[in-house]
């Protein structure tokens, strides 16, 4: 009687948790994140998607891609002082974006990423002239990876992931955000699992697809939000969104909602995210979008989450349906 074949144990992405044969290189990109941006290239081929705040209130995407590199990304929109810290979580990932403040250029040159930005070279970007400027450049992924051969692979983030839901969670089909001039709303898709991405009031949509953009698992991170040292010649300033250290959070998953806390030591390390029960929260494998959103600035959840989830006790019961994570 011949022998058992021995079990092969499948590799899972550290950031998506799904199949992947090996470890692969990391590209993350600057997107537009304004209705002038629609529909959005390459996006829907993303593992991780941040949404960060920026000047006027208004935010940008900086989006991860390791599994699959398209060959049309955009539009690309500039660097803020936010991804330096964000980035290094990932090792040495190649960095791709238009510009940035002329005071950033030495930060961003002594930063661990592999910058394949056009300051160093406009091979793989082009204007799509169907598109008004500044809304219409475009990036090939396979040059911009070409370009840092060395990039870091992927690697543990701190991400723990799961096909089937925790327990601990309460039903929740909707989650809304506001800033000065931008929305971001995530609502709960049973049909496809997912969670359908609203931007600014608007669907946002995939170039691809003619479709909405699809989230697995949406992380609203509060962050502790200050003002930098960087402005624009208008005055705006730029926005210093603090993803190193401790901080609550809300994870939402097939339709329902966890209260979480987050922590990140350094900001060479992963970002581990616990339920109140101690155990590490589960994300669903698949594309995953987090929004560091301001400790201060509440959400707006439907049904209503009751006091204290994402929020601390002693906050008010005004708070049941606009959560922050004071």
């Amino acid at each position: 009687m011949s022998a058992p074949a021995p079990t092969v144990q499948l590799r899972t992405s550290p950031l998506t948790g799904l199949p992947e044969s090996d470890p692969k290189p990391v590209l993350v990109v600057k997107y537009d994140n304004t209705h002038n941006a629609q529909p959005q290239a390459g996006l829907d081929q993303a593992d991780i998607v941040y949404v960060e705040p920026v000047e006027y209130g208004l935010t940008r995407i900086a989006a991860v891609f390791s599994a699959s590199i398209p060959r049309r990304i955009g539009p690309i929109r500039s660097a803020r002082i936010s991804d330096i810290d964000l980035l290094a979580g990932f090792g040495t990932p190649a960095f791709a974006y238009s510009g940035a403040q002329h005071k950033m250029f030495p930060v961003l040159d002594a930063a661990a990423i592999y910058d394949v930005s056009p300051r160093h070279g406009g091979i793989g970007y082009a204007r799509d002239q169907t598109r008004p400027a500044p809304y219409n450049l475009f990036l090939d992924g396979t040059v911009a990876l070409a370009r840092a051969p060395q990039a870091s692979v992927d690697h543990d983030m701190g991400f723990a992931f799961s096909a089937n839901p925790p327990a601990g969670g309460l039903p929740n089909t909707r989650v809304k955000m506001h800033w000065s001039y931008a929305k971001a709303a995530f609502i709960w898709n049973p049909a496809t699992g997912r969670y359908t991405v609203q931007m600014n009031g608007y669907p946002d949509i995939a170039q691809d697809t003619g479709k909405s953009q699809q989230a697995s698992t949406v992380i609203i991170q509060y962050v502790q939000q200050e003002n930098s040292p960087f402005h624009d010649k208008f005055g705006g300033i730029t926005p210093l969104a603090h993803t190193v250290g401790i901080g609550r959070g809300v994870v939402l998953r097939d339709g329902m909602a966890y209260d979480v806390r987050w922590s990140r030591p350094s900001p060479t390390s992963g970002t581990i995210f616990t339920m109140t029960n101690g155990q590490q929260m589960p994300f669903k494998p698949g594309q995953q979008w987090i929004v560091l959103l301001d400790k201060s600035r509440p959400a707006h959840f439907t049904p209503a989450l009751p006091t204290g989830a994402g929020t601390s006790a002693s906050a008010s019961s005004a708070l049941t349906t606009n959560i922050s994570g004071e």
